[in-house]
């Protein structure tokens, strides 16, 4: 028996299923898209045994693209669920045979509400299709599974079908990546666009000498810092140099090292800096990387310093 066969048939059935479907979209979508775009409430997301797990996803991928949305599963309705629904609120309900007796029991009570229902099935003319002021297929000709019995084909396009819809909802309400990470602060998209570089700067306990420290006295305190670096500034405050690892490793190899001179001989004069901690932390990790460094400094619009943004913290916190 070969499986690498069976697990490309199966997917190639899927696909074909998918593809077909493409051809049997008819304007119910675009007044399904219409009738959501324009409700005042909710949409409620219904359906039991596979339909009902698809169904939760579906109702997830709404919620997090700007359709506040949420599953209720049929039996919870019909013992004090039905209460979440408001005369405001929509009904996507989804049953692949359009029989699913869990669920026609609740359509009664959901028509009582008055409230708009989309039906999601595979003929019009089941008791679920009859129901629904509008009507979405899912028709298949055939499921993956060899016995015909588990839903495979069906759930794959009936996912597909509700993330089409999703996806004609946000192009409707122009949902950008802005909108997407305010819902989603703690992904990597969400961190990108929301947290900056004040937020991840390190502002206490800096490892600070200033311009005429002796090279001895600055190793001290570079490893008392633990940032592998020194900050030098002068006597107004203001930072003039950078003293590095590496600043000092070089050092050691010059014939006139000495650590009784200053420690501004052998520091990095000038070094890159960030004016204000506004900036996003995404854009200074950009810029880190851009300058091969380790260590941002942050100053204000007189260079004096506020601050210090690693690359390591930058990796901690998630930022790409």
């Amino acid at each position: 028996m070969n499986f690498i066969e069976i697990a490309q048939d199966v997917l190639k059935l899927e696909a074909k299923e998918l593809l077909d479907a493409t051809e049997k979209i008819d304007d119910e979508m675009e007044k399904a898209v219409e009738l959501i775009s324009n409700i005042k409430g909710k949409l409620i997301v219904t359906g039991v045994g596979k339909s009902g797990l698809i169904g939760a996803k579906i109702a997830a991928t709404f919620a997090s693209t700007g359709t506040s949305s949420f599953f209720i599963h049929p039996t919870e309705a019909l013992h004090g669920d039905l209460g979440m629904i408001d005369k405001n609120d929509a009904v996507l309900a989804i049953s692949y045979s359009g029989e699913s007796d869990e669920l026609i029991k609740i359509l009664p009570h959901v028509k009582r509400f008055d409230v708009p229902l989309i039906a999601m099935a595979r003929a019009k003319n089941s008791s679920l299709g009859k129901y629904g002021d509008l009507f979405l297929s899912i028709d298949v000709s055939k499921e993956a599974c060899p016995l015909g019995a588990a839903p495979t084909t069906s759930t794959t396009l009936t996912l597909a079908m509700g993330d089409a819809l999703a996806v004609c909802l946000m192009k409707k309400k122009n949902f950008k990546k802005e909108d997407f990470a305010s819902f989603h602060p703690g992904g990597s998209l969400g961190k990108q666009l929301f947290i900056k570089v004040k937020d991840l700067m390190k502002t206490d306990e800096l490892p600070i000498i200033s311009d005429k420290t002796t090279l001895k006295e600055a190793i001290v305190v570079m490893s008392e810092g633990r940032l592998g670096n020194v900050l030098i500034v002068d006597d107004r405050k203001r930072l003039v140099a950078v003293l590095s690892d590496g600043d000092l490793r070089r050092a050691l190899m010059r014939h006139d090292f000495s650590i009784e001179v200053p420690a501004l001989s052998y520091a990095t004069k000038n070094p890159k800096t960030l004016q204000g901690d506004n900036l996003l932390a995404s854009d200074a990790l950009a810029l880190v990387e851009s300058y091969k460094i380790q260590l941002l400094a942050i100053v204000d619009d007189e260079n004096r310093l506020i601050g210090v943004l690693h690359i390591h913290d930058l990796i901690e916190a998630g930022i790409k």
